[in-house]
């Protein structure tokens, strides 16, 4: 009887132990059922993705098998509109030592001409894309004022902004010969090419004081997209040529026909110029007998300057023996504000041309002032 009811107890105890694991049975069912459904969501998902990914690898490699190791394509270059076009510069010119030294020039460049501004560029593509940078710097170099927000966020602000800086840039250089490499767009999506050409043209434009080294090229991939294939090619784009070759854009004169035309009479021209530079040397015991090599420092030309305006110049203000590029650049510079100083008009030779000798430049500041003094004891 005892072993039955032992029977019994164990059976009602078995029997309760199943009935209390019953619901939490069907909830552990239940929640192993949504966890797999889900998982099998999350699995099927990232299949497809990598489906999607496997797909925009294989069409871009079938799109752009020619395009320059380390070119990156972009996802919006896969989205480009039919025969539309995307120059991207190449890295390796990037690296350039000539490119980069170019846009040293010009960032100094711009810094000196904006410092009142306080403006201090020190990325072209960054600094430059929004238009800001370039209207305050047309507007020094022209001394003309832009009807444009000062401050604009929004693309569509700086575009408008943009579109009128240009506007004003290319009226002012295309009659004058240059080719137009940039537009709002091309700025405003920071291609550093375009960038770099209008800078150019405006340097030269206004003959900035600066030294722009010569024969500067870099390379360009050119995208295109044509039936739905995208092309590339890569391109060699000219930033700088010489200096002469820049400088004509502008400067057509009696001194380029001379030098292309009648180079007999040449020495003609420069034995009178030699004559009267000597004219006032020979007062201070100097004697010019090479035109481009002997002014090239400035110091003669200061020399000359106080001669022909009868005034004693302190040695303090210039280097009597300049040893650098920057201190004859220096001298000559300090000459020529002695000759506006005296009421002649500013030399169209810029300072670097005369040290760099540059018979041309220093044959036009030479007859400038052979014209003004010629009858000067």
């Amino acid at each position: 009887m005892r072993a039955h009811k032992h029977i019994l107890l164990k059976d009602q105890m078995s029997g309760t132990a199943n009935t209390s694991a019953t619901p939490q049975s069907a909830k552990m069912k239940k929640d192993e059922s949504f966890l797999g459904k889900l998982g099998g969501t999350l699995i099927r998902k990232k299949k497809s993705k990598e489906v999607s990914d496997l797909h925009e690898e294989g069409r871009n490699a079938i799109n752009a098998p020619m395009l320059p190791t380390g070119t990156d394509i972009h996802p919006e270059d896969t989205l480009m509109e039919e025969n539309a076009e995307r120059i991207m510069l190449d890295p390796t010119s990037r690296e350039n030592l000539k490119f980069k030294d170019l846009l040293k020039v010009l960032i100094d460049w711009i810094n000196s001409e904006l410092e009142e501004d306080r403006i201090i560029v020190k990325d072209l593509e960054e600094d430059c894309y929004d238009g800001q940078v370039l209207q305050k710097l047309f507007e020094e170099l022209s001394g003309r004022k832009l009807n444009v927000a000062e401050v604009t966020q929004s693309e569509i602000g700086q575009k408008q902004k943009l579109q009128t800086v240009l506007e004003a840039v290319n009226e002012l250089l295309r009659p004058h010969g240059w080719t137009i490499e940039w537009s709002v767009d091309s700025i405003h999506s920071k291609n550093l090419v375009a960038i770099v050409y209008l800078l150019v043209a405006l340097a030269m434009h206004f003959q900035a004081p600066i030294r722009l080294p010569e024969h500067v090229s870099v390379q360009v991939v050119v995208i295109k997209k044509r039936e739905g294939i995208l092309q590339t090619a890569l391109v060699t784009k000219e930033l700088t040529s010489t200096t002469e070759m820049m400088m004509g854009r502008f400067e057509r004169d009696a001194f380029d026909t001379l030098l292309d035309h009648a180079p007999d009479k040449l020495n003609v021209v420069k034995t009178s110029l030699i004559t009267f530079v000597n004219k006032h040397l020979n007062k201070l015991n100097l004697e010019v007998t090479e035109l481009e090599s002997q002014f090239a420092d400035g110091v003669y030309l200061i020399l000359l300057m106080g001669l022909l305006e009868d005034y004693f110049v302190p040695l303090y203000n210039f280097f009597l023996t300049p040893e650098s590029f920057e201190q004859k650049v220096h001298n000559v510079a300090f000459a020529f504000e002695l000759m506006q100083d005296g009421g002649l008009k500013k030399p169209k030779a810029r300072p670097e041309d005369v040290v760099n000798l540059n018979l041309k430049s220093t044959l036009r500041v030479l007859y400038n002032l052979f014209t003004n003094y010629k009858n000067s004891d």
